[in-house]
């Protein structure tokens, strides 16, 4: 029985309750965290900082750990067996290389940093994106922190702010500075990847148009950071990306480039002299290399050497350096002078072959190395997979295949001439996670239709009709 109001007081309806101006963003939860690392990398690095990790890679490990956490409270299987063994196959190559490290805590942070970046930080992003929706969001970052810094790089270049390069404080490096003098070009390759498989894909006009801008302004940082490795990858991943969205296409923006570039070049002499000779340092490599690439293949020579004194595990994560001059020739200097972008001379040892195969071929042996690569290439011949019955089902969502495509193609080309190391090594590891995400779906998340399929019968669709 319901009590009646006391009387003299009267009952007002209650009103409703506000709508929060942030239910908009709740969906995008989940992937936020990892939009954050992304844009963690647009702070500036001290001058004179070693290069080591920096914000970006400590919320990396937040990630980790809410995502796991998550998780744990959900109490499901997150990843299907398949991509479970694809993404933890580099374990079993880093921790006999770490258990036999010359010293246990270079071991043990090694280990840390190949985890991270191989393992950990990749599949929270596979965990943590649930659709296409946020795969873009997190492409679309990629593409506004490599605009934030190859905008800076541009400015460095024009106000002879950079790092040095041949006497001159020219050479772009955003704010990465010279701790980590291949970090923009990173970055901005990284971005003009994400911007051409955005362009080529089958979203909005407006989308598209947007994208197509931001990847005709990219290539002028890119080629002002001075990266001969860089340029070779974009190149290669580019003419990919085209040639996946289809050969006709590729065709035409192919003459459109070449006709540009003659325009550009040949008819109103556009590039400087430091960058013409740079472009054609490229093509003589073998016959009148520089120092820098005299070195690059010395150390490249000392990780095979090392292989070869010990080709099942190698001589352990982080040993490298101490290897080294065993193992190498004279013709190996004793570092590179770096100076500039704020920080003052000074000389920077050589602790890397500037190879990762070499790298992990010779620390971590074969072992390691066909934990590593198989792993890799497992990613790419399942988004490629996945590319293909993309297409064949109408091309919905091309613009994601051909994003996580191209970062691994990239990430596998610039491996041959670069190697993990620095703050922009979290992009890397965000990277690898955008792709697997396309190439492994999670268990709860169904893989692409294959058109090739059967239909189901005709009977059971008309009880389906019947039945709505």
């Amino acid at each position: 029985m319901a009590l009646a109001p006391p009387p003299g007081r009267l009952t007002r309806p209650r009103p409703p309750l506000p709508v929060l101006p942030l239910l908009p963003v709740l969906p995008l939860l989940p992937v936020l965290p990892v939009v954050a690392v992304v844009a963690l990398l647009a702070l500036p690095v001290a001058p004179g900082a070693d290069g080591g990790a920096g914000p970006a890679d400590a919320l990396s490990a937040l990630v980790v750990v809410a995502c796991a956490l998550r998780l744990l409270r959900a109490r499901r299987r997150p990843l299907t067996p398949a991509a479970a063994v694809i993404l933890g196959l580099p374990v079993a190559g880093l921790v006999p290389a770490a258990l036999h490290a010359v010293q246990a805590d270079a071991g043990i942070t090694g280990l840390g940093r190949y985890l991270q970046v191989f393992v950990l930080v990749p599949a929270a992003v596979v965990l943590l994106l649930r659709d296409r929706a946020d795969f873009r969001l997190l492409a679309w970052s990629f593409v506004a922190l490599a605009l934030w810094q190859g905008a800076v790089g541009v400015h460095q270049y024009v106000t002879g702010t950079g790092a040095s390069y041949q006497g001159r404080d020219v050479r772009a490096v955003g704010t990465f500075g010279v701790a980590d003098v291949m970090g923009m070009a990173t970055v901005v390759s990284l971005g003009l990847v994400c911007a051409v498989g955005l362009a080529l894909g089958r979203t909005a006009p407006r989308e598209r148009a947007v994208a197509l801008a931001c990847a005709l302004l990219l290539p002028v940082p890119l080629a002002l950071s001075f990266s001969r490795g860089a340029w070779i990858a974009t190149a290669v991943t580019l003419t990919a990306q085209l040639l996946l969205a289809g050969v006709r296409r590729a065709v035409r923006v192919a003459a459109a480039v070449l006709a540009a570039g003659v325009v550009l070049v040949g008819g109103l002499g556009v590039g400087t002299t430091m960058l013409r000779e740079r472009i054609d340092s490229i093509t003589r490599v073998a016959d009148a290399p520089d120092q820098s690439v005299t070195d690059r293949y010395t150390m490249w020579a000392a990780a095979l050497d090392m292989w070869r004194d010990r080709p099942l595990t190698g001589v352990g994560l982080k040993a490298f350096p101490e290897y080294r001059d065993a193992h190498a020739s004279l013709a190996l200097s004793s570092g590179s002078d770096t100076e500039g972008a704020g920080a003052a001379f000074r000389r920077q040892p050589l602790l890397s072959p500037h190879n990762m195969y070499l790298l992990v071929l010779g620390e971590q042996g074969l072992t390691g190395l066909l934990c590593l690569a198989g792993g890799w290439l497992a990613l790419l011949v399942c988004a490629l997979r996945g590319l293909c019955l993309t297409r064949a089902a109408g091309g919905r969502g091309l613009d994601c295949a051909l994003v996580a495509c191209g970062l691994l193609v990239w990430q596998l080309v610039d491996f041959a001439y670069a190697d993990i190391g620095g703050p922009s090594t979290v992009l890397t590891a965000v990277s690898f996670g955008l792709a697997a995400w396309w190439a492994l779906p999670a268990a709860d998340r169904p893989a692409p239709a294959d058109p090739r399929a059967a239909p189901p019968p005709r009977t059971a669709v008309r009880g389906e009709a019947a039945a709505r």
